[in-house]
């Protein structure tokens, strides 16, 4: 194979941008473009068209799909995508909830590249942070906090699509659909922790019934703490991601990196110093970073790239689990009111969810909107 023929499944406002930049991506053939809706099928006359994924997938057409639907296809696409040996690039999240999640991935027989549009993680300030608490040079982790809330949406943006923000249509709302990319870079960072507790307010800044504010308290094994802030109801919004350890703390905002670096162990120095208000020498350094990466384009160029040459997936759709286990543990804790531990029972989630969707009483208003996917990124 000298080229990857590729199908997007799925002509919302994701899957139409990964349109519009697939012929910047080497290697690629875009071939066919599928959804229910013939009215946006028809604004691509240079493909061939389908309405159904299944026909799609079993045309024997494309060596590939991307799957850009709404939520919950992602898992029944996904499976059969695999199961008919394409290659497969999901976006985010990898599913709605951890039991599909782990379906999804039963269904991969380690032979096809199975990736996740987890874009975020070729931003370099990310993997910069990454490298910085991965290598040790912070020492043992203590504190994790992400205060996130730059994700400001209007009324409109949820009433573009009649499955936005419910139970039944989307599975969530700021932690499905916004925060997937955070969550994921905060396990890829700092790992995954082992308690949660959460306090969600469905419904507080906007007309939905999911969840658009957020704040979660979690635990590490080791007993460092941490806190994620987020909502789609705040303007401005905050995007500071601050790490704290035994040999300083690394602190991303505003599109720069400062690593408070001590030349010695906190631990030690509390532990021997003398002085009963010593002090901490401490080095403020300013870490390199230029520019925020190939996003979208990088990801999905990666996609081939491993099709073709079997190079290292940035984003393995396997991975995809742990956010979508992190974003099920805030809500399971929210709506029972309790501390949960991770990992979460598949199972126990998947029938609580399925209680908000048959409950679900919510008339959803849709009504026309202005997309700039591009104002999102």
């Amino acid at each position: 194979m000298e080229v990857v023929r590729l199908g997007i499944i799925g002509l919302g406002n994701m899957g139409s941008t990964h349109v519009g930049w697939s012929p910047k991506i080497n290697r690629l053939k875009l071939v066919a473009v599928c959804d229910l809706d013939e009215s946006k099928l028809a604004k691509y006359p240079d493909y061939e068209h389908f309405t159904s994924a299944s026909e799609l997938i079993q045309s024997g057409k494309v060596d590939a799909v991307l799957v850009a639907t709404p939520h919950y296809a992602h898992t029944t696409i996904g499976i059969e995508a695999l199961e008919a040996g394409l290659h497969v690039l999901v976006e985010k999240p990898i599913s709605v909830h951890k039991a599909d999640a782990l379906r999804l991935i039963a269904a991969w027989n380690g032979r096809q590249v199975f990736a996740a549009m987890f874009n975020q993680r070729t931003d370099p300030h990310y993997q910069q942070m990454r490298k910085i608490v991965q290598s040790g040079e912070l020492g043992e982790v203590q504190r994790v906090n992400w205060i996130i809330t730059d994700w400001f949406r209007t009324e409109t943006y949820y009433a573009s699509g009649g499955w936005r923000a419910t139970w039944r249509g989307e599975g969530g709302g700021v932690l499905l659909n916004q925060c997937p990319h955070n969550l994921d870079l905060l396990q890829w960072i700092a790992g995954m922790p082992t308690k949660m507790r959460a306090f969600c307010n469905f419904g507080k800044h906007h007309r939905i019934e999911v969840e658009d504010e957020v704040t979660a308290y979690f635990e590490y094994a080791n007993g460092a703490t941490g806190v994620f802030i987020t909502t789609t109801g705040e303007a401005p919004g905050t995007n500071r991601l601050e790490i704290a350890g035994d040999r300083g703390k690394v602190v991303l905002e505003n599109g720069t990196i400062t690593f408070y670096r001590t030349p010695v162990s906190v631990k030690h120095v509390k532990d021997t110093s003398l002085e009963s208000f010593a002090t901490v020498e401490t080095w403020t350094c300013d870490v390199p970073v230029r520019g925020n990466g190939g996003q979208h384009t990088e990801i999905l160029q990666n996609f081939v790239n491993s099709i073709l040459d079997g190079a290292t997936l940035l984003s393995p759709a396997v991975e995809g689990l742990n956010s979508v286990e992190l974003a099920n543990a805030m809500l399971l804790s929210a709506w029972t009111d309790a501390t949960v531990s991770l990992p979460i029972d598949p199972a126990f989630y998947e029938a609580e969810l399925k209680k908000k969707v048959d409950g679900s009483a919510f008339a959803k208003e849709t009504r026309a909107a202005v997309v700039d996917m591009a104002a999102s990124f």
